[in-house]
């Protein structure tokens, strides 16, 4: 799952393996396509060990990889209330709207049903609500963050 959370897009891609490889494949796709006329990109992402500057040196030739990296502001993520949880909750509202109860049969029929997934919500949607696009920051209330992200808060007992 790849999102531009504040511009309301995201792009699923489907592959016969989660590898260092086939994320550096990803991502130099974002870039080369989506991204193509950025000079930097920051790309927000977890701690996974295939989520690193030496999966594009594995992937790809020395000055490929180089020009690539180069272009990448890594910004890992915090375990608790990052914006990684947007981009699962993005999976999460795709499986729900897109396979519940169903079972999908091979690859690219599951490929297919993404795609068109994919391209439903990113013309009928915005970003995602509680963000200030003019900032990128969360419009939340202490107490009402308190309220809604339990999990992230400690529990103070007095």
């Amino acid at each position: 799952m790849l999102t531009e959370p504040l511009a309301g897009w995201r792009d699923v891609s489907v592959r016969e393996s989660r590898t260092k490889v086939d994320w550096a494949i990803e991502i130099a796709r974002l870039l080369d396509g989506r991204y193509a006329h950025c000079k930097q990109v920051i790309l927000v992402c977890d701690n996974l060990n295939t989520h690193t500057k030496g999966a594009f040196y594995e992937t790809f030739e020395l000055e490929r990889a180089r020009q690539l990296v180069s272009r990448i502001e890594f910004c890992y993520t915090p375990k608790h209330g990052s914006w990684l949880n947007i981009a699962e909750n993005e999976l999460s509202s795709m499986t729900r709207q897109c396979f519940s109860g169903r079972r999908i049969g091979d690859i690219q029929t599951l490929r297919d049903e993404t795609a068109a997934w994919s391209t439903d919500v990113n013309s009928t949607q915005r970003g995602v609500v509680g963000l200030c696009p003019a900032k990128g920051v969360w419009q939340m209330k202490i107490d009402d963050a308190r309220c809604k992200l339990t999990s992230v808060y400690p529990k103070i007992k007095l």
